[in-house]
Formats: C-alpha cells, structure tokens, sequence
C-alpha cells in the first residue's frame, strides 16, 4: 500500500501540476480566509502535513534529501514560513470581524497597556537570546558541517545548485534568460518593494493585521512570497536532481534520466510551423510578432482596467502611480505565465535575438 501511494505522488509530481495545485490552494486560502484560519480546519491540515512528512520519512530517498544537512534549515523555514502565515491571516480575520461590529482591532486596545522597554522587553530578548544560542549549539552537535572537498575545476557537482535563497532564481534559469532571471527580476524584486510604501498610501491597516481593508497588496504578495520564491525553492532544493531534471518526491535521482529538449522561439512557431516558410533574414522582421505581443501586454490591460474595474484604484493612484502599479503587477503575472507557455507548447522565448544576445 505504501508503495502504491508513493507511486501516485510521484506519476502526479511536474512543475506544471504542483506549481498549479500551489497557485489553487492560495486561491482557495484568500478566497476563504475565515473557514481556512479557524481550528476545525487548520488542526487537521497541520496534522495530515506532519502525518506526510513521518511517512515520507519512511522512504529513503525522501529522507536522504530532507535530512541533508543543506536541506535542514530549508524544512525549518517551510513549516515556520506557513504557521506565521496562518497566524497573521488568523489576526486579519479576527481584527476584520471587530471592525465589521464596529469595534477597534485588537493591536489597537493592547496599545493602551504600555509597559517599560527595561526590564520587560530587555529580559524577553535575552531569554530569547539564551534560546538560540542553545538551539545552535545542539544544531551543531547533531548535524555535521555541509562541507565538501576542496574546489576541483575539472569535477562538477550533478546537479550544480546554488544556495538555497538563490535556487529560486536558478529555478527561472529554465524559462528565462540568464540576463532577466539573474537580473531584471531581482532588480524588479527590490524596486517593488521599496515602491509599495509609496504606491499604497491608504491608512487603512496600518498598524494593526487586517485582510479585508487591504486585500489586494496582501493577496499580491502572498503570491509573489509563497509562488514566485517558497514554491520554488521547494522546487530547486528538493525536486530538482541531475542534469536538473525534475523528480517526484519518491523518485530516485537517476544521473542517466534523459528528458528531450523540444523548445522552440515564438518566430519559429510562426513562420516555419504556421506559416510553412524560413525564418526572414532580419531580425526586425523575425520578431516582429514578439514585440507586437509584448508591446499588447505591456499596455492595452493597463489601459482597460483604469476605465473599467480598476477605475477607483486609477482616480486615487494618479497615472504616475498607477503605470508603475501595473507595470509591476504585469511582470509578476508574466512569471507564471511564460512558465505555462514552457509547459505547454514548448515556446522557448517569444523574443529571440541571437545577434545581440536579448532574448524574452
């Protein structure tokens, strides 16, 4: 019977199925916070996700990538990430349900009782203090060292990873160019979140946890923290094996999977597939319908919306705002979306200029 259920688990594990079973499950999370936060349903979640973790545990190839010394830290944080997850929303739903009865959220009335920074705070941050330095000395007693020996140029590692806050990253490395992955993204990354603050200048869920007054941010960086980073650095640590071929959970890391490369750039689809002839000699010309794509992308949802159901948010923002708003939201969005072409039709990049090594 085991056998069975992880035969299942690893014939219904792709990128394309878990990646999109994450996307629902988040849905399903902001859609109905209140039922999924309360504790007839959380209790029974966190204990199916323990029970699958012991009985994963029990295969040992399961166990020998989740008790890596490498891979330890990254458990700790999945179940740490998802509990502080469920707390904050937990909060929302609690201060949401006071403020619809007309009642102050709760940060607000435990403002009232103030107590002195010493002794109070001081002896809370050094119990805390003496807490850590235990649990990393017994960390360092159990788990041996991640060290390997010494660099040697002629011997790679299979797979090469990078470390473990980079693996999202090199994650994209599959459906991206090295110059948007490695770069455009992060760069996008930093700006977004020193723009937020300036960008979303309502009062409303200031200083206190509160999910209805702001639902849109909230739900737009749940998807960029859990899909576009947790979701896969889950992918690159513990689904990604030789040759960085993707592998079930159950699966054993076979150096000899081959996996045949089909891709193909949108201009190939267009002129050689559709339209039965070679790819034009100019590259203006080759990829004239990746531009004209993008250039669609990039401008006519954004007009749409301030006339239409983001015409509110429009006359609040401004157009500066607004622009760079949109702009941000539409490369959040176009990350799963070039995933899906990858998934799907093989499309390699919808922009392919060889010439000048600019690829989209």
């Amino acid at each position: 019977m085991a056998n069975l259920i992880k035969e299942l688990i690893n014939s219904i594990s792709s990128p394309v199925t878990l990646f999109s079973l994450s996307i629902g499950g988040l849905g399903v999370f902001l859609a109905f916070p209140k039922q999924l936060t309360s504790k007839r349903v959380s209790i029974p979640v966190a204990i199916l996700t323990v029970l699958f973790f012991a009985f994963g545990l029990t295969d040992k190839q399961f166990k020998s990538i989740v008790t890596t010394p490498d891979n330890v830290p990254i458990v700790g944080m999945l179940f740490i990430m998802a509990y502080f997850t469920w707390f904050a929303m937990s909060k929302a739903v609690q201060n949401d349900e006071r403020l619809a009865q007309g009642k102050p959220p709760i940060e607000k009335e435990e403002s009232n009782q103030k107590v002195l920074v010493f002794p109070y705070l001081i002896f809370i941050e050094f119990v805390a203090a003496l807490f850590y330095a235990i649990m990393l000395v017994v960390w360092a007693l159990v788990l041996k060292a991640p060290l390997e020996d010494p660099a040697n140029p002629s011997i790679s590692p299979n797979p090469s990873k990078a470390p473990w806050y980079f693996l999202g990253l090199q994650e994209l490395l599959v459906y991206f160019d090295p110059w948007i992955a490695g770069v455009l993204l992060p760069t996008l990354i930093i700006v977004g979140l020193c723009a937020i603050p300036y960008l979303d200048r309502s009062p409303k869920g200031s200083g206190y946890f509160s999910f209805r007054e702001r639902r849109v941010w909230v739900s737009g960086f749940l998807f960029c923290f859990w899909i576009l980073w947790i979701v896969l650095i889950i992918f690159g640590t513990f689904l990604r094996g030789p040759n960085w071929n993707f592998f079930g959970p159950f699966e054993r890391w076979d150096v000899h999977k081959v996996v045949p490369l089909l891709n193909v750039n949108l201009s190939e689809f267009i002129f050689i597939k559709w339209l039965g002839q070679g790819l034009p000699k100019g590259w203006y010309i080759r990829e004239t319908p990746g531009f004209l794509i993008i250039f669609l992308y990039l401008f006519v949802p954004p007009a749409l919306a301030a006339f239409t159901f983001c015409k509110k948010a429009y006359q609040e923002m401004g157009l500066a705002r607004y622009m760079v708003a949109s702009f941000l939201l539409l490369m959040v969005i176009a990350v799963p979306i070039k995933m899906y072409l990858r998934w799907a039709f093989n499309l390699k990049y919808i922009v392919a200029i060889p010439e000048f090594f600019f690829n989209i």
